[in-house]
């Protein structure tokens, strides 16, 4: 029988734009997505990663169970809720007695909803009585956090998305929005062909997909925004282009920074950043003479040890220049993570507490204990991210609890974290999804809704609160974080506050916003009229929403008055200092890490879709070509790149876009994807002393060639979970390693590896079984001297497997032939030939994938370029483009090279 489908309004899970989607499902599961037409963020569009949430629920990598262990060297089983938070608690209460509140710690998530983090926030101060108590929000926003509190007085990005697109120029900084933004990208494309006047400048080392959009692109030297932004206020002084109206009637300190700025001459600055000092003049000039001017930044900015000085020296060119709290201009920080807002908002970070508040600040300390009823609230500074781990290392945090994410992947300088995790006495992580690098260090393991499954709020870049709402029920014994936590904390109070009436006494989401939002009345962010059920009525509404209101407010600052003691916003006087690494000869190149198209955070969602691997498979560095020449390096060599914390063997490519004496390599790839510890084995944990954001953007690093002669290449399509989790183990025997997800409508596990010396053959044997090639209808072919051996399965005449050992040249023509799903009858008899492409075929290979949503490869989009077809005409025939839009600056590109003549 055929459930009737229907329809629920949400929001995405992704980045912080909080595009509203609306979740096709049959009140069983989700069976569809598409975007909401209604919903002001995004007016329907959707990305590559947010069109296919619904192909992200395959149950063999969700956690559906709880599972405990009670030994670090046991395996977890399963157990009940009942006792697995009886038995947490147990071990948290006897912790605090033994050790104090401090000895125990919580690492939670900007992916969690708003209610969700109130929650935790109360458990950590109120009952366990801990500022230990942090957010992977530490890694992305806490730079921006500082920059605007330091420099307007509060935590409250001013602008709007409208702005964004009324904007006579519009700086991006440190973001490759095209990638990490894509649906507000498509905005900015819009404004910009419907306004061709609007001038954009992009700030960034690499030449990104963004910057097909600029009218002006200054690819700095990576650490050097500070030096950049203060060359630009010392040309703005000097042709007169600063509001001094503005300046002596809403700031305080400009004098001090004018007295900075005259040491930032154009040379100076030129010479620091590595640009010319024309392009420097023409981007002063066209920020000075522009009648609106807003900015846009994100982590080239925020994750920096000098973070929250570039944030406010940005900030400082608004206020010169009184740019700010009218339409079409403001400073714009874009959040990374979807609520991310509402973590800063409920004072998830380890320095605040709810509603804008310090936890430094003993006014804001009395005011919060009493609100909640408990005497006081903890004094104590509480342990940042980088300072959490280093404390669970060191022993001094015996009990960890994590949320929602997962530092075994996203945090700098894996090996340490890692060691901090194996050795902490008791782990809780509280997860969706159970394959994620952190998960193998749970002690107590316990299975969380995802999205779609739960109810609550989030707030978006442009704080505008939506509702999310629950479509389908969790799977298997899966509960809300928020049932999670109160349930916890209701069995924790029987061991800390005996007989006393319960802090967590919440029967929904709602009941927790209701209490929550009273904590922000009469502040900044005042959500204190809002409600799931106005929301529900009014739309998605942007804060301050005080009672009594009928709409939000879409602008800040427009009477120019700050919440300041004094009511004026602050000029922020910091030098440029450079980062923590500095080119030397042992570490000649400067390693960015960044976000791919198609991919999110460490891929514990995404990495499930198959098909958002086709436009990027498998993690490489990229280096200029010149780097390549200067090395001997080809495109696809295996290289070593190693830093002062560690090293990772993995592709090296070549990449115009990136210049040299830099490299460049994606953020997402962890030690489930990539042998080795993924990306992070590399980064520093430096970080800025005013937010604590580690510095990920720089790190000194050095490659070079090694050679791995025995290759491996493996295909199988069917329970790709579980090949996985069964496959990636036996991988640890290769000195290279990488699993990746291919295909689309039959997803399958595609492996590569690479080591000296051919491994054993019982090690071989295992992985044939795995692949489901040790028996059946496969062709074989063994060279037991030359340590060669071939397998491929064919069933219903067409090849669902393939392993090729020892001599792996057919791989791109035979994976091609598992696209087609069909096996030509005639090439059966080289299937196992040492060939790199087919005898006779005029077959050809897609490559990789442009665009995702149709299903696009570069080798048909060069096809049509080279019939004469233009941007139109492509997306007219073969329909790239036409969907969300993401791969339009790459088929731009494309569009842009010669073609090449024909014979």
């Amino acid at each position: 029988m055929t459930r009737p489908t229907q329809t629920t309004a949400s929001t995405c899970c992704y980045c912080g734009v909080g595009c509203g989607v609306l979740i096709e499902h049959d009140g069983e599961r989700i069976t569809g997505v598409q975007g909401d037409p209604t919903h002001p963020a995004n007016f329907g569009r959707l990305c590559s990663k947010g069109s296919t949430l619904h192909l992200t629920g395959d149950l063999a990598a969700r956690a559906l169970h709880p599972e405990l262990r009670l030994g670090k060297g046991l395996a977890r089983a399963r157990t009940d809720w009942d006792s697995a938070l009886d038995h947490a608690s147990s071990v948290f209460a006897e912790t605090i007695r033994e050790h104090g509140p401090d000895s125990v710690a919580f690492y939670i998530s900007g992916q969690l909803l708003t209610e969700d983090y109130y929650a935790f926030n109360k458990l950590a101060r109120a009952l366990v009585g801990t500022n230990n108590i942090d957010s992977n929000s530490r890694l992305c926003m806490s730079s921006a956090v500082v920059g605007y509190k330091r420099s307007l007085g509060a935590d409250a990005p001013p602008c709007s998305y409208e702005d964004m697109e009324q904007s006579d120029c519009l700086l991006i900084a440190g973001s490759n929005m095209a990638y990490a933004h894509p649906v507000l990208f498509r905005r900015l494309e819009a404004a910009k062909a419907s306004r061709p006047k609007m001038k954009i400048i992009v700030i960034d080392p690499r030449r990104t997909d963004t910057c097909e959009l600029a009218d002006l692109h200054l690819a700095i030297l990576p650490g050097t925004d500070v030096a950049l932004f203060h060359g630009i206020l010392h040309i703005l002084l000097w042709e007169g282009w600063i509001d001094r109206t503005y300046i002596d009637a809403h700031t305080e300190g400009f004098d001090e920074l004018k007295k900075l700025a005259r040491d930032y001459s154009p040379a100076a600055v030129a010479d620091i950043c590595g640009i010319s000092v024309d392009s420097l003049q023409a981007c002063a000039e066209l920020i000075g003479k522009a009648p609106s001017f807003m900015s846009l930044w994100c982590m080239g900015l925020n994750q920096s040890s000098s973070g929250s000085a570039k944030n406010s020296a940005l900030i400082n060119l608004h206020l010169a220049t009184g740019q700010i709290g009218k339409p079409g201009a403001g400073p714009f920080s874009l959040t990374g993570q979807p609520n991310a807002m509402g973590g800063r908002e409920t004072g998830s970070l380890a320095n605040l507490l709810p509603g804008h508040r310090e936890a430094g600040n003993a006014e804001h300390r009395a005011e919060v204990a009493g609100y909640w009823g408990v005497d006081t609230l903890p004094e104590t500074t509480g342990l940042t991210a980088i300072e959490l781990f280093e404390a669970v290392r060191v022993g001094k945090v015996k009990a960890l609890w994590i949320a929602c994410t997962n530092p075994a992947q996203s945090m700098p300088d894996q090996q340490k974290i890692h060691e901090a995790l194996s050795t902490c006495p008791f782990v809780v992580v509280q997860e969706a999804y159970a394959t994620t690098e952190t998960c193998r260090y749970a002690d107590l393991l316990l299975p969380a809704a995802g999205w779609g499954e739960k109810e609550g709020s989030v707030t978006n870049s442009e704080r505008r609160v939506s509702h999310v709402r629950r479509a389908v029920p969790a799977p298997g014994e899966a509960r809300a974080d928020w049932a999670i936590t109160c349930d916890f904390a209701r069995r924790l109070e029987r061991h800390l506050r005996p007989g006393e009436p319960s802090l967590f006494d919440f029967a929904s989401p709602a009941a927790l916003f209701e209490e929550y939002k009273q904590l922000t009345a009469g502040r900044d962010l005042d959500l204190s009229g809002l409600s799931h059920a106005l929301i529900d009525d009014l739309g998605p509404q942007q804060w301050p929403f005080p009672a009594g209101a009928s709409r939000g407010t879409p602008r800040l600052y427009a009477d120019g008055v700050f919440p300041t003691a004094s009511g004026r916003a602050r000029f922020q006087a910091d030098p440029f200092r450079a980062p923590q690494e500095k080119r030397e000869a042992r570490y000649p190149l400067t390693l960015n890490t960044g976000r791919l198209r198609d991919q999110w955070h460490g891929m514990s969602r995404t990495g499930t879709v198959a098909q958002l691997f086709g436009h990027v498979e498998e993690a490489a560095l990229n280096l200029h070509p010149d780097e390549l020449r200067r090395r001997r390096l080809a495109s696809g060599d295996l290289i070593k790149v190693r830093s002062r914390r560690g090293s990772l063997i993995l592709p090296v490519q070549a990449d115009e876009a990136v210049r040299p004496g830099q490299a460049f390599l994606p953020m997402h790839w962890g030690d489930r994807f990539l042998k080795g510890l993924g990306t992070n084995v590399l980064t520093l944990p430096a970080f800025d002393p005013l937010s604590k954001q580690p510095e990920l953007k720089h790190a000194g690093v050095e490659v070079e060639k090694v050679e791995l002669p025995w290759q491996l290449f493996a295909l199988v399509e069917g329970e790709v979970q579980q090949r996985f989790a069964e496959l990636r183990p036996l991988l640890e025997e290769f000195a290279y390693a990488s699993l990746t997800l291919t295909g689309r409508e039959r997803p399958a596990l595609q492996v590569k590896a690479a080591c000296a010396v051919p491994p054993e053959a019982g090690l071989l044997a295992k992985i044939d079984g795995l692949l489901g090639l040790d028996q059946g209808p496969v062709l074989a072919y063994d060279d037991p001297r030359r340590t060669v051996g071939k397998r491929v399965r064919i069933e219903d005449g067409r090849i669902v497997a393939i392993r090729l050992a020892g001599e792996t040249a057919a791989r791109d023509w035979l994976k091609a032939l598992w696209s087609e799903g069909k096996t030509d009858a005639e090439l059966r008899r080289w299937l196992l030939a040492p060939l790199s492409a087919p005898p006779g075929s005029a077959r050809t290979i897609k490559g990789k994938t442009v665009c995702s949503c149709m299903n696009v490869g570069e080798a048909a989009i060069r096809a049509g370029i080279e019939r004469g077809l233009d941007l139109d005409d492509l997306k007219r025939e073969l329909k790239c483009g036409t969907s969300c839009g993401s791969c339009v600056p790459e088929i731009k590109r494309l569009l842009a090279q010669p073609v090449a003549a024909t014979a």
